[in-house]
């Protein structure tokens, strides 16, 4: 009975388990840093945000500012 509920005595883990384990522990690593990643773009987007007459407004930098238009 206990063979039935705990497998066979003697087995090592199965090799595609490990894999796939590896594989998923590296995928949460890499959704780790991306959340991470966009966090920071979002809070330096945030860093330009600013709220006046409760209408928010986002600063443009000047490089963008001063150039022309796409259509003229």
């Amino acid at each position: 009975m206990a063979k039935a509920l705990f497998g066979h005595v003697g087995v090592g883990p199965d090799v595609r388990v490990m894999s796939e384990m590896r594989r998923l522990r590296e995928r949460v690593r890499d959704l780790e840093h991306e959340v991470a990643r966009l966090e920071a773009a979002n809070a330096a987007l945030n860093n330009g945000l600013r709220v006046d007459d409760d209408m928010l407004s986002l600063s443009v930098p000047d490089m963008i500012a001063e150039q022309e238009p796409a259509l003229t």
